[in-house]
């Protein structure tokens, strides 16, 4: 079930970024991306009537799959009396995937890859490229790290189930 839950995690993320990028298009939602990438974006009107509302609309809806799964997987192992250290292992091990989803296929492929940025934002088309693979090492590895004490508290908080 942790690959069932894990992949609603990166569902939940990649509509987020569909969201901030192909709708909502805010430069101020781009501080991760790469500071040449951030400094090239234009500011934008909207795509087209509501695509802001719809945008935002995907967001909530990203993050209410997001919440859901990381419930859901709570609520399975309270039901499954899993220990503390099962459930930190299911919550830590759901928050790992998902951050190898997020280096593998967002830096990866979507930045270093393919086209989808520059589609949306053509701009930057001659600042995308493998050579962008890895601009944010230290963001992961803090990321990665700090998945720990939140997988404890939420094996905690199940733990009072």
């Amino acid at each position: 079930m942790v690959i069932v839950y894990s992949v609603l995690l990166m569902a939940g993320l990649f509509l987020m970024l569909i969201a901030g990028v192909a709708f909502v298009q805010d430069k101020k939602y781009f501080t991760s991306a790469p500071k040449d990438i951030q400094e090239a974006i234009l500011p934008r009107k909207e795509r087209f009537p509501g695509a802001h509302a719809i945008g935002w609309c995907l967001m909530v809806l990203s993050l209410v799959i997001m919440i859901g799964a990381l419930v859901l997987a709570g609520a399975d192992g309270v039901k499954a009396e899993l220990s503390f250290g099962a459930m930190f292992v299911r919550y830590l091990a759901m928050f790992w995937l998902l951050k190898l989803f997020d280096i593998l296929f967002f830096d990866w492929f979507l930045l270093c890859h393919s086209g989808f940025y520059p589609h949306f934002f053509p701009e930057t088309k001659e600042l995308v490229g493998p050579h962008q693979f890895g601009f944010n090492k230290k963001s992961h590895v803090i990321q990665v790290l700090l998945c720990i004490p939140v997988s404890a508290v939420l094996a905690g908080i199940c733990m009072l189930f």
